[in-house]
């Protein structure tokens, strides 16, 4: 009996193990199946629906890119001629390596030029061993010390070939091959085309601080090696002006060595930009502010003569458009001075030039600072330039009438009994009985203070402040223009502070007569060509139309109007009848009627009272087409210093575009409505 049990219990442990196995086996298969599936499931989204984009990362992994710089738009002016364009070129450039002394740089300065000259083009002017010197910076005035100095461009094939062989010899420099920008020998409105730097010397901008930030597309990277817009339009239009970069892609295997023949996408032009510069109007109008400064200086006429008269600011501006056809500040320079970079040397020599003190304040063009304190900026008060628009504020809140009369004595006084200040015409001159017209035409600074600045505080007090600067800005004047150049000022206000320091009164009497603030002379052509609109505030823009590479218009040309202001007609007929009979130097023989207003801005410089000459005017009067600005520091009567130049941009742009819809015109008409005399 106990066999027979035990074998009982053995089949039985024997039943339980085999359930135990099959319960196993089982559970393995189970687990098996659901792994399976999991793959399975895992590799078909993988296949479809992270296939793509892993193929793309294998695509990145397996390739490099190398950007090539963008070819950069061409900037012409208004009829199709070049101002600026981009040109291929093989340049060297040197980079300061850490130690080097200013001797091992002037004896690399010597090496240089000894190979400049035996290889070099012999048709270019040699540079010295001096220049190449001065070139490289070494105290570090224009870049930093990082930063590569271009030493030459247009290097010959001997040249390349020699460096090449020889980089060893010759520590720190570089071959790049680059795109220079070039610009007209005739300098063409040089500080509103701007200038370029290199990248790594531009980040200075909020514009480039972080350009390249999140930037996905590798043809919009910006490259450190690439020079981009630092001033002027071409850093306005940077964005048209760039393109695109191209690419060299080339396959790759894991260790990073190129597997196949590279890919290239070429490089896409940027597009280009026609200006509303008219090239001959601009180069007339540059002409015309030199030789009057020369003038100037070297009169015999005492009414003329006016020796400190170094610089001149003109802008021509369409009265039915905004477009601006002509700007100079003056002197200007050679911008190509800046391709690759400027010369300390050089930069010394036109640092004072380089701004554009039409739209901005640009200080006297003395080297010593002491010096430079005693001389006006490129910002001067408004002068007589302010009286129409004293008169419309005058009318407007009827404080005159365009029939007021009063008798002006060549003075006007106020303060108190015994502290009276007495504000002066010119000469003192006793005008006699004037109406608001004629006050304009006699340039009355009494009739001003008396019958609406004296008057306008009288009836609202200090309020009136504030309703003489609501109708300054209603006209631009205190307020940028709208044009949208970088760096433009907005010019400077002096009235409140006059009535914190002085008075109300005192503030409201100096402002009726254009001494309370200093305003760009874009500003004022602004201003003189919403006197033309009779109330229109356009934004002057300098830029007609632009093209893509391929010539197709991206861009045409729309007039923008900023604001306007409503006056009765006799308030607009008041002034005009005024600027009419304004007396002035140099228009004789001007064959179309015009009104103007000259300025002659006194100044506190230094200690010393200091006049600018200031003048506005717009042609034809019946159907005003052209205004133009003009200011001269320290050039005296307006009439006499700023004048004679307005004439010539009249002429220039009668004989390119025409005053008239007839057109150009072709002879010397003498329908005189110029006024000869004494002018200020």
């Amino acid at each position: 009996m106990s066999q027979d049990h035990r074998t009982e219990e053995a089949q039985k442990r024997e039943i339980r193990i085999r359930r135990n196995f099959s319960f196993r086996l089982n559970l393995f298969f189970f687990v098996t199946f659901f792994a399976f599936s999991l793959l399975i499931v895992k590799l078909a989204y993988l296949q479809f629906v992270q296939g793509p984009s892993l193929k793309e990362k294998e695509h990145q992994i397996s390739t490099r890119n190398v950007s090539i710089p963008p070819i950069r738009g061409n900037i012409y002016d208004a009829t199709g001629q070049p101002i600026a364009y981009s040109t291929s070129t093989q340049s060297l450039y040197y980079t300061i390596q850490p130690g080097t002394k200013k001797e091992q740089g002037q004896e690399l300065a010597q090496r240089l030029v000894e190979v400049f000259n035996k290889y070099g083009d012999a048709s270019q002017k040699p540079l010295t061993a001096d220049e190449v010197f001065d070139d490289m910076d070494f105290d570090n005035k224009v870049y930093y010390s990082y930063q590569q100095r271009r030493i030459k461009s247009g290097l010959t094939d001997k040249e390349i070939a020699y460096f090449s062989e020889h980089r060893d010899e010759f520590k720190g420099i570089d071959i790049v091959e680059e795109s220079i920008r070039q610009y007209s020998q005739d300098q063409v409105a040089v500080q509103l085309v701007g200038y370029m730097k290199k990248l790594s010397g531009a980040t200075a901008l909020d514009k480039y601080k972080n350009i390249n930030e999140n930037q996905t597309d590798p043809t919009l990277e910006y490259l450190d090696s690439e020079e981009v817009g630092f001033d002027g339009l071409e850093l306005m239009y940077q964005d048209e002006l760039r393109g695109r970069n191209g690419l060299k892609t080339y396959p790759v295997n894991s260790e990073s060595r190129i597997v196949g023949p590279m890919q290239l996408t070429k490089p896409v032009k940027g597009d280009n930009l026609y200006l509303t510069i008219n090239k001959n109007l601009q180069l007339a109008t540059q002409n015309a502010i030199m030789n009057q400064l020369q003038k100037l200086r070297t009169s015999t006429n005492s009414a003329e003569r006016a020796p400190n008269a170094r610089t001149g600011y003109a802008v021509a501006m369409e009265v039915k458009t905004g477009k601006v056809v002509a700007m100079a500040s003056m002197p200007d320079y050679d911008p190509n001075l800046w391709q690759g970079g400027i010369s300390s040397k050089d930069y010394d020599a036109v640092k004072y030039y380089m701004g554009n003190g039409a739209i901005r304040e640009v200080q006297a063009p003395y080297a010593d600072d002491k010096e430079r304190l005693k001389h006006p900026s490129s910002l001067v008060n408004l002068g007589s330039t302010q009286k129409p628009l004293t008169i419309l504020l005058g009318l407007n809140e009827h404080l005159i009438t365009p029939s007021s009369t009063w008798n002006d004595p060549g003075y006007f006084s106020f303060g108190a009994k015994g502290h009276e200040v007495r504000v002066r015409n010119s000469g003192s001159e006793a005008n006699g009985l004037l109406t608001p017209s004629r006050a304009i035409a006699k340039s009355s600074n009494a009739f001003m203070s008396k019958m609406v600045g004296n008057a306008l505080y009288l009836r609202d007090g200090s309020k009136g402040v504030d309703i003489w600067d609501k109708y300054m800005k209603e006209f631009g004047l205190g307020v940028t223009t709208g044009s949208g150049l970088p760096g433009e000022s907005k010019g400077y206000i002096n009235y409140f502070t006059e009535a914190k320091r002085g008075s109300p009164q005192s503030a409201l009497i100096y402002s009726s007569f254009g001494q309370q603030g200093r305003y760009t002379v874009l500003q004022l052509a602004q201003y003189a060509t919403m006197l033309a609109s009779r109330g229109t505030r356009l934004k002057p823009q300098f830029v007609d139309h632009i093209t893509d590479s391929e010539g197709n218009v991206v861009q045409s040309y729309q007039k923008d109007v900023l604001s306007t202001v409503s006056f009765p007609s006799v308030y607009w007929d008041t002034i005009e009848q005024g600027m009419s009979q304004v007396k002035v130097q140099g228009f004789d023989g001007f064959p179309y009627h015009y009104n103007r207003k000259t300025g002659t801005s006194e100044q506190e410089v230094g200690g010393k009272i200091v006049d600018n000459a200031v003048f506005i005017a717009y042609a034809p009067a019946e159907d005003p087409v052209l205004a133009v600005a003009v200011v001269v520091p320290e050039g005296g009567f307006g009439g006499w210093g700023a004048a004679p130049i307005a004439r010539q941009i009249f002429d220039a742009y009668d004989k390119e575009i025409g005053l008239t819809a007839a057109g150009p015109r072709k002879s010397a008409d003498t329908t005189t409505d110029g006024t000869a005399g004494t002018a200020q």
